[in-house]
Order: structure tokens, then C-alpha cells, then sequence
């Protein structure tokens, strides 16, 4: 029986599956970064959203690495006086 990183590395042979696998790690790392500094700066999720002005499930969505337009998340980055920047490396 194949471990799950086995199956894994099995997988992310084949480029769209990398290339889609790579995308949700991002994801993820965003979401991950606006909750630690949410949680730094001492705020709910309620308490963001209203400074960003979007609802607290769009904040939730957010965290927990869902997809979300663009302008959402600049709201939220502004709120938290966070840099959206792209990694190109």
C-alpha cells in the first residue's frame, strides 16, 4: 500500500496537478498570514471585517485558504497594514 507522500509525489508528476496543487499551498499561505496578523493586532474576525468592510465569512473564507476576488483581499491587507505583494522567485 502507497503512503500518502508517496501518492503525492506520484502526482505532482504531472504538471496541471502540480500546477493546481501549488496554487492551493498559496492559498493557504495567505490565509495563514492574515490570520497570524490578525491575531497579533488583537482582533476578531468580526472586528476585521468591519474595518475592511466585508462581511466575517468572507474574513473566515479568507483564512481558511477559499478563493476570493482581489479587492477583498487588499480590504483585508489594508486593515491589517499588510503588503500584497506577489513572490515571482
Amino acid at each position: 500500500m502507497k503512503t500518502f507522500k508517496a501518492h503525492l509525489h506520484e502526482k505532482l508528476e504531472d504538471g496541471e496537478f502540480r500546477d493546481l496543487f501549488e496554487e492551493e499551498r498559496e492559498l493557504l499561505r495567505i490565509g495563514l498570514r492574515v490570520a497570524e496578523a490578525r491575531t497579533k493586532s488583537g482582533l476578531s474576525q468580526r472586528e476585521l471585517a468591519r474595518r475592511a468592510n466585508i462581511t466575517q465569512q468572507q474574513v473566515s473564507r479568507i483564512e481558511n485558504g477559499s478563493n476570493c476576488n482581489l479587492a477583498t483581499l487588499l480590504r483585508v491587507c489594508r486593515a491589517l497594514n499588510l503588503a500584497c505583494v506577489v513572490n515571482n522567485a
